[in-house]
């Protein structure tokens, strides 16, 4: 699995209507037979700052999806509305696909 969080710094003018800026990429997106998903939140301290985690099923699914044509629509979209340059973590983690249980933590009865 490729796992990726990236972190944006959107302008203020722009942070309100970030998610519906990234709507058409976010669905296009999670249509790709090879996504496993494609989350945004908005931080709780900053309200200029979004994550997006992702998820695809292997490398071909991510270059499926760097390579597309939605991708570089939404690159062109969000490039208006960024502050600066995302912030980004990557990795490839072998034998994983998707969300796992966390072992810690569970429902009270």
């Amino acid at each position: 699995m490729i796992f990726t969080a990236v972190r944006f710094a959107v302008r203020p003018e722009y942070a309100d209507e970030w998610l519906s800026l990234v709507g058409p990429f976010t669905e296009a997106t999670r249509a790709e037979p090879g996504n496993l998903f494609f989350d945004w939140s908005r931080d709780a301290d900053d309200p200029n700052r979004f994550t997006l985690l992702e998820a695809f099923a292997d490398d071909a699914a991510g270059a499926a999806h760097v390579e597309s044509e939605h991708f570089k629509a939404g690159l062109e979209t969000m490039s208006t509305a960024i502050a600066e340059t995302p912030r980004i973590i990557n990795v490839n983690i072998p034998d994983q696909h998707g969300w796992g249980t966390m072992a810690e933590l569970t429902p009270k009865p």
